[in-house]
């Protein structure tokens, strides 16, 4: 079960710089009969070198990650996030569905149910720097976005595809 979106959000928005990448978008990735799927999406996604950081819901402002991908596994609740800058386009993400940002797609929170919450995770070894949407910032980057080398292995399916078949045919 190898599935998911691809949403391009390759063009700058403002201060965002966004990636010639595709965000990947797992619908239901997690099993429905998960009990606890905070600890599903931790160990799924450790056991493919992207080590979980965090859980907790979307920041309600636009953001971006200039030095690396990020992935995110929803677990409870269901929230409504923007992608790409304050333009861009909004998808709802509910329990059991990932999504895997690229390096400088900018994400916020628009509406979330009061249980949302994620898991978050980075490949093994990079901590995320964090910009927000300042247009003069924006030379800088995406120079350092274009500099993010694409991860070995997909935080879902390992060496089995994801990010392997969709990113690699990017470059």
């Amino acid at each position: 079960m190898n599935h998911y979106e691809t949403h391009f959000l390759s063009e700058p928005s403002g201060g965002v710089p966004n990636n010639p990448l595709p965000l990947l978008l797992y619908r239901q990735a997690m099993p429905a009969e998960v009990e606890d799927g905070a600890a599903w999406f931790e160990s799924t996604f450790d056991k493919h070198a992207w080590p979980p950081r965090w859980r907790y819901p979307v920041f309600t402002y636009t953001h971006f990650h200039t030095n690396t991908h990020e992935v995110l596994g929803i677990y409870a609740g269901e929230a409504d996030i923007q992608l790409g800058g304050e333009t861009g386009p909004v998808i709802r993400l509910i329990k059991g569905d990932a999504v895997l940002i690229p390096a400088g797609v900018g994400h916020k929170q628009i509406h979330a149910s009061d249980d949302f919450m994620a898991v978050g995770a980075y490949p093994a070894g990079l901590s995320p720097d964090k910009y927000l949407d300042q247009p003069e910032q924006l030379p800088e980057t995406l120079k350092s976005v274009a500099r993010v080398s694409i991860p070995d292995r997909d935080p879902l399916y390992g060496d089995a595809g994801g990010l392997l078949q969709a990113w690699q045919a990017q470059h």
